[in-house]
């Protein structure tokens, strides 16, 4: 389905959680009637109980408190910072909650990644920031690098609705027929601001392929630069040709990606596409200040976008997630002169030469992951056409 864009927003750009967390906590302690939240992790750290503790206050006073959260992402989420929650009248779901955590079932792969939190209808926030700290206490470390947006205006009506339309899902999958929601919740959706955007999200159903296909509409027509920062990049054959496609009529194609090793097989899968990418002219980025956790990309000098969704086969093809694009000069040039000091003070370009010097295993290692991970893919229900 094609994205359809909205006018008259006012959508703020909150880099890593030192932005984003005060400003979703002064939302969630702002809240007079209701507040929906969705996240991939709800950990038990301080970040996790700050933000349960603003929920359970709100709750307290009266606010009607959703929260619903992953089954894999969130599994401690249930025993932790879960019976806090309800005992202050937070009304909390699980989606897909995992029954056997270690074994490899056809539909484990399908997850709720994307993260969101509406307010009283009036403010949303949508990114790729999950409840948990930023930084690792055992692993000291400059903060995760990630973004969210915070958005008010038009746009607000799509993702309110997209967040009631999975809450009643889960509920009533669930059997919990106390958990529905009242017929109609009010939506501020007068204009905020000038901005022209759209909600984009990927489900299972109707919405399959509409993230990618928003990418790929913007990359065909990009003239001048592509600029994309992705924390797991392993983008299938259509996105691969588009940016190939791209680079050879002259666009500056450039990508952004994790430095430090997180999870191994992400990591070395992505690199199986390093000599295709660099003999075609791409740029390729290696982040290694921090944790790279970001899911933005900028095409000249006007369209952008901020969310959830990876460009990988897990984002792509099997979890449910969420990005706003943005079809505005100020706010793109904002998140490129981000992305541009991330990639000067934080990351290192490598060049054609370099990765032609690595280690023989050290590139076999990368093929095996991309082997490895098309087989996860094919287990999940996908062919090789996808």
């Amino acid at each position: 389905m094609k994205a359809e864009y909205l006018t008259g927003n006012a959508i703020d750009l909150l880099e890593t959680g030192s932005e984003f967390f005060p400003a979703l906590i002064a939302a969630i302690d702002a809240a007079k009637r209701e507040f929906h939240l969705e996240t991939y992790i709800f950990e038990d750290d301080a970040t996790g109980r700050a933000v349960a503790g603003a929920l359970c206050r709100a709750a307290q006073r009266g606010v009607a408190v959703r929260v619903l959260a992953d089954g894999f992402g969130a599994a401690d989420f249930v025993t932790t910072l879960r019976p806090q929650l309800e005992a202050a009248g937070v009304q909390v779901l699980v989606y897909r909650p995992e029954i056997a955590r270690f074994r490899l079932r056809r539909h484990r792969l399908r997850r709720l990644h994307r993260k969101l939190a509406v307010a009283d209808g009036c403010s949303a926030f949508v990114g790729g920031i999950n409840i948990v700290d930023d930084i690792d206490a055992a692993r000291p470390a400059p903060p995760r690098f990630d973004y969210a947006v915070r958005v008010e205006g038009p746009l607000l009506v799509p993702i309110h609705a997209t967040v009631r339309r999975l809450w009643t899902l889960v509920a009533w999958a669930g059997f919990r027929r106390r958990l529905r929601l009242p017929a109609t919740s009010p939506v501020t959706a007068e204009p905020r601001g000038s901005m022209r955007a759209a909600f984009v999200f990927r489900d299972t159903l109707r919405h399959r392929r509409d993230i990618e296909e928003a990418y790929l509409e913007a990359i065909g027509k990009a003239q001048t630069e592509i600029l994309l920062a992705n924390a797991y990049f392993l983008p299938g054959g259509r996105f691969r040709q588009a940016l190939l496609a791209a680079a050879a009529r002259g666009v500056q194609v450039t990508i952004l990606l994790q430095g430090r090793i997180e999870y191994a097989l992400q990591h070395y899968a992505t690199q199986s596409l390093y000599d295709l990418l660099l003999g075609a002219g791409v740029r390729i980025f290696e982040y290694h200040y921090s944790y790279l956790h970001a899911k933005v990309g900028v095409i000249d000098c006007c369209w952008a976008t901020v969310g959830s969704s990876n460009i990988d086969p897990f984002s792509l093809l099997l979890a449910r997630e969420a990005n706003v694009f943005v079809d505005d000069r100020e706010f793109a040039s904002r998140l490129r002169a981000s992305l541009e000091t991330a990639m000067r003070d934080g990351a290192s370009e490598l060049r054609r030469e370099d990765w032609e010097r690595k280690p023989w295993l050290q590139r076999l290692a990368s093929r095996l992951a991309y082997g490895l991970v098309r087989l996860m893919i094919g287990i999940a229900g996908y062919g090789g056409k996808h």
